[in-house]
């Protein structure tokens, strides 16, 4: 396909009607977007545990989750961003979506540069808290530096790849950003093999950060010529600093949230049983890309589809896309849990499979209810109350933290996936009740009875497992029976005929000869 920005009619919203097309195209570039590079992954990450070690590797995901962890640090500006200038685009005002861009571009250094420099100082200090073995110290110290200028760089790469989103062009996007993750993901196993360690492996993912700006500068250039160039948009710049600031509350406590029981996993373990925990969790995560991927062309879509007006329309496309994820990821999960034992052991080493097995097993849970946030978090932060999640997050903070720190301590890698998968489950009831009371969407099922046949039989396969203790050919075929089964009752039974239809008709065109 052809990467080419296209016409002049890139700077047209698309109508109402034909909302849904081009946010499941943007699902499926954004999906293929997240898939590819965990493809990658697959390979380079067994690489990287066996060239750093158990340590050294469990050193490197610290260095490039502190940076994530203060994800905050934009001020928000990476939601603001897409949310003001959807609606500008909307409107058809492509000069103030560029203003609009630059004003993000602008609060997002001026908030993450000073905090950026914090961490280049104080870089030991912050490492000395996570018993960090004193022989890997000096070479953590000068990768965190590094970790310090991704943050920054992967900032505005948030912010820079506006143009695209607002246009719903996923496929830009997915060639920009999967482009950047898959140079990043080889470069570090080869600087690792070449004697760079841990520091070659944070610069190589700092040099694709880097690649991926440059990307998202000039395609934006490309969609949207009116963003070179220095002014600011000063009347969304108090609206803008309001929703963002609501945001940057929000998100300090979300990425304690998010993060906290790999750093207390850290601090009363050891960073070896942080990298199975992180094992664990990062392919438990690839679980949620359908849902993640959709919510990123929800956000454009749903700030489109605000007032009274467009309310069915927004809540047609709410509902459905839930029930899009609940039918594609059901038999996923079921795969997941079959093959993860297999998998740890034989891809990874026979220690990772039995200690980052049932921590995954109890992550996939979690992460079963995490899938579904996206939409009700996106409605409400479409909706503009992004106030609302900073206090539901800070609630929620002291009472996790006792948690994870009880249960981490006590269980270990265990504990912290239970801990995780616990607040997961309050998360899921809180957004979807914020959603209904705040951001006026609601998730009306659909052939629910039907649906819930077909995931009873899609769940046999687990309990044939549990029986048996080992992935079997009898478990394969049990597995290869139920997902049968469970296609031909959504198809027949759970999807509706017009969907049908558009399944087919999406299909006879990228089936038919160009």
């Amino acid at each position: 396909m052809n990467p080419d920005p296209g016409p002049a009619d890139e700077n047209t919203a698309q109508p109402t009607a034909g909302m849904t097309t081009k946010v499941v195209k943007g699902t499926l570039w954004t999906l293929f977007g997240v898939i590819l590079p965990i493809c990658f992954s697959v390979v380079t990450t067994p690489l990287l545990t066996r060239l750093l070690g158990t340590e050294g590797y469990g050193l490197m995901v610290l260095i490039l989750l502190i940076p994530n962890y203060l994800g905050f640090a934009d001020f928000g500006m990476n939601i603001a961003s897409t949310r003001f200038a959807s609606a500008a685009f909307a409107e058809g005002a492509p000069a103030k979506e560029a203003r609009i861009i630059r004003t993000a571009a602008a609060i997002s250094l001026a908030a993450s540069l000073p905090l950026a420099a914090a961490i280049i100082i104080f870089s030991r200090p912050i490492l000395a808290l996570f018993n960090i073995p004193e022989a890997l110290m000096d070479e953590g110290s000068l990768a965190l530096k590094l970790g310090a200028g991704i943050l920054v760089v992967n900032f505005l790469n948030i912010i820079f790849n506006t143009p695209a989103l607002t246009r719903l062009r996923m496929d830009l996007n997915t060639y920009i950003t999967a482009g950047g993750r898959i140079v990043g993901l080889v470069a570090a196993p080869i600087v690792v093999f070449f004697g760079g360690g841990i520091l070659g492996a944070v610069a190589a993912t700092l040099g694709a950060s880097l690649a991926t700006l440059a990307g998202h500068l000039f395609v934006g250039a490309r969609l949207l010529p009116q963003m070179a160039g220095f002014s600011i948009d000063r009347e969304s710049l108090r609206p803008m600093i309001k929703f963002g600031s609501s945001i940057f509350v929000a998100y300090v406590a979300g990425a304690v949230l998010m993060n906290l029981e790999k750093l207390v996993l850290t601090r009363v373990t050891s960073v070896e049983t942080l990298a199975y925990y992180s094992i664990a969790a990062a392919f438990a995560g690839m679980m949620g890309v359908v849902s993640a991927s959709m919510a990123q062309s929800l956000m454009p879509a749903f700030s489109q589809l605000q007032g009274a007006k467009m309310r069915p329309a927004l809540n047609a496309l709410f509902s459905r896309g839930i029930r899009t994820v609940l039918i594609i990821l059901l038999p996923v999960f079921v795969a997941m849990i079959l093959g993860a034992r297999t998998f740890f052991t034989y891809w990874f080493s026979p220690e990772f499979g039995r200690e980052s097995t049932l921590p995954f097993y109890i992550i996939v849970l979690g992460f079963f209810f995490t899938m579904l946030n996206h939409f009700p978090y996106t409605a409400v932060l479409a909706g503009g109350r992004s106030d609302i999640l900073a206090k539901i997050y800070w609630a929620e903070l002291i009472p996790y933290l006792f948690l994870v720190w009880w249960l981490a301590g006590e269980f270990g890698a265990v504990g912290a996936a239970a801990a995780w998968s616990t607040r997961c489950l309050v998360d899921s009831v809180l957004m979807f009740t914020l959603a209904r009371r705040v951001g006026g969407v609601r998730y009306v099922p659909k052939n629910a009875p039907q649906f819930f046949a077909a995931a009873g039989i899609m769940l046999i396969p687990l309990a044939a497992y549990a029986y048996s203790g080992e992935l079997g050919p009898p478990v394969i075929a049990i597995a290869l029976a139920a997902g049968g089964a469970y296609v031909f009752i959504v198809l027949t039974k759970v999807l509706e005929r017009s969907e049908i239809d558009w399944l087919r008709r999406k299909v006879d065109i990228y089936l038919r000869p160009s």
